[in-house]
């Protein structure tokens, strides 16, 4: 379903607008146009999009503000009272890729046994998404694929009462740069969006990369290379010449600019735009002022792995100043000095990607939620970025098929959503002991099989030295732009 207007034309770069009033029955029978994708990094592949279903013969364009609404076949015996609690999924891809056909919400209804409405929402990514610099500050709107999901969220306050929701139990959800939206969304406003638009917040490695001002060098930088590759440059409104680009144009220009950066990165990401979002993240997150109520965080145990060129053979200090270009030799250090005795230097750099932008901004969130807060790791074989998503899209057929593995970890979040609550169980078959909240002695659920095949679900004790390299990353936070 359409949410808001096509956000073409004069509206490039501008926050999302309603869409046109049109009568009569809609035919809901063809998946959405995705928003126009890119690659990522220099290398044959792309991390963020590996562990997805297919794509099924979807067409790209601007005109893709659009929603898929999964609603159960039947309701339950005792339905929830005002209505189903609501599951927002955002998805992830670094900020370039991905949709919501490729996510199927039905997944999670039958995960809660017809107990919850799941909403699928897409939004505008890469350079239409999120485009920065003081240009699109004046005469546009900065983060445009952030307001598309705020957009979004309005509309599930709107109208998810027709389809059985209830609006004041919405949970939103995202893995990776889908996660990393959730973070936004906890900070958007100062933490402080009134109303409010969800309860429930739940992250699946969450995604924080370096998230500069608007006005910044960096993102000066990129918005003078998208005029100069459009042929704007000599523009009196270069913004103007923008919007009035062929999208062919544009298109071709997002890709060349994604694929040169550097490997596993991504460039079109969210920024600092002193409106929505109206400081560092970090900062806002250090200030306990975060909108929702709970937050369940799931990361998987080699985060960085899909993210490091496997031949990568220079020094730690190499790779953090490759990746913050803002360190100083006195970071570079300090970044030394915390991974410099771990392993070689590939796993070094897996290290240090993996923690300073997945892992330890999840921390980051636990420590602020405190006592409402709990946390789990996903160590299946090979544990690495994005091989979580199968175990509660099961249709996406995870690769360790275990019924009661399945049921526990799926269900976790399901619980959370209806109830607040992660032990809140439903199915007598749910293996998962007792939850702490992860405030309680830095408690977490381990998620793992054994070497024979059966499921571990524990609770074990965040490791001390990797809350000291967060430590680390939070005191750099300035120089990481997070």
């Amino acid at each position: 379903m359409r949410f808001a207007a096509p956000p073409t034309g004069d509206l490039r770069w501008q926050a999302p607008q309603p869409p046109a009033n049109v009568t009569g029955i809609q035919q809901a029978t063809v998946e959405p146009n995705e928003c126009y994708q890119a690659p990522t990094g220099t290398g044959p592949t792309n991390p963020l999009g590996s562990n997805t279903v297919s794509k099924r013969d979807v067409v790209q364009s601007e005109d893709c503000l659009f929603l898929n609404v999964y609603v159960p076949g039947s309701l339950p015996a005792a339905p929830a009272p005002g209505g189903l609690p609501v599951i927002v999924w955002i998805h992830g891809g670094g900020y370039i890729s991905q949709s919501a056909s490729m996510f199927n919400g039905a997944d999670l209804v039958q995960d809660s046994k017809n107990g919850v409405i799941v909403v699928v929402i897409q939004y505008r990514l890469g350079l239409l998404g999120f485009l920065p610099g003081a240009a699109v500050k004046a005469n546009g709107a900065l983060n445009a694929g952030l307001l598309d999901q705020n957009y979004a969220l309005q509309w599930v306050q709107s109208h998810i009462n027709t389809f059985g929701g209830d609006p004041t139990k919405v949970t939103i959800w995202g893995e990776s740069a889908g996660a990393g939206s959730v973070l936004q969304h906890i900070v958007a406003n100062g933490g402080n969006t009134q109303p409010p638009l969800f309860r429930a917040v739940m992250t699946s490695s969450t995604f924080l990369p370096s998230q500069y001002n608007y006005s910044d060098p960096i993102p000066e930088m990129l918005y003078s290379e998208v005029v100069s590759q459009t042929s704007c440059t000599s523009s009196a409104d270069t913004l103007s010449c923008l919007r009035n680009a062929d999208i062919s144009v544009l298109e071709t220009i997002n890709t060349n600019i994604n694929l040169n950066g550097f490997f596993g990165t991504f460039v079109f990401v969210p920024v600092v735009d002193g409106t929505f979002i109206v400081e560092r993240p970090t900062v806002t997150i250090g200030k306990g002022q975060l909108n929702g109520e709970v937050l369940l965080a799931v990361t998987n145990t080699f985060e960085g792995t899909v993210f490091v060129e496997s031949n990568w053979n220079a020094n730690i200090s190499d790779y953090v100043t490759t990746l913050f270009p803002d360190f100083g030799p006195a970071q570079a250090a300090g970044a030394a000095q915390q991974y410099g005795s771990i392993g070689t230097a590939l796993e070094q750099a897996i290290g240090a990607m993996g923690e300073s932008i997945f892992i330890c901004p999840t921390y980051y969130l636990l420590q602020a939620f405190g006592s409402r807060s709990w946390k789990g790791e996903f160590a299946i074989p090979p544990g690495v970025h994005g091989e979580d998503v199968a175990y509660y899209y099961t249709s996406q057929s995870p690769a360790y098929n275990n019924a009661q593995f399945i049921t526990a970890f799926s269900q976790s979040f399901i619980a959370v959503a209806e109830s607040l609550d992660p032990n809140s169980k439903f199915d007598a078959s749910n293996i998962t002991p007792l939850w702490n909240a992860w405030s309680a002695n830095n408690t977490e659920m381990l998620f793992n099989e054994t070497e024979a095949g059966a499921p571990v679900v524990q609770t074990t004790i965040t490791d001390s030295a990797l809350l000291q390299r967060c430590a680390f990353w939070n005191s750099v936070s300035a120089y990481t732009s997070q």
